[in-house]
């Protein structure tokens, strides 16, 4: 239940942090305009950073989850390693799979 609280209050965060970005105080379009592109620029930062700590987050608790259950297993039958270490490499590709989505926002964003 703690970990549920910890991630909502770190998206909350995020958000109200994207809000405080978001805010323009300045009255010249010129300035205005260039001040859009570095709250563009912030944002497509702040999901970059969303995108690899949720994914870290997940395959942490992925992780943790497998490997006691592999461990368990492979303390009662020593055969079952090979079966159950592919499953923990599995959990590992979703903090890939958030940093090379955080890759492409920010290349492509």
């Amino acid at each position: 239940m703690n970990k549920k609280i910890f991630v909502l209050v770190a998206a909350l965060f995020c958000v109200a942090m994207a809000g405080i970005f978001a805010q323009s105080s300045s009255e010249n379009a010129e300035e205005q305009a260039i001040e859009q592109a570095d709250n563009s620029k912030s944002f497509k930062y702040i999901a970059a950073c969303l995108a690899v700590g949720f994914s870290c987050i997940a395959g942490g608790m992925a992780v943790g989850k497998i490997g006691a259950a592999a461990m368990g297993a492979m303390s009662e039958n020593s055969e079952l390693s090979g079966k159950a270490l592919p499953f923990v490499g599995l959990a590992e590709g979703i903090c890939l799979w958030g940093f090379l989505v955080a890759l492409l926002i920010i290349i492509l964003g």
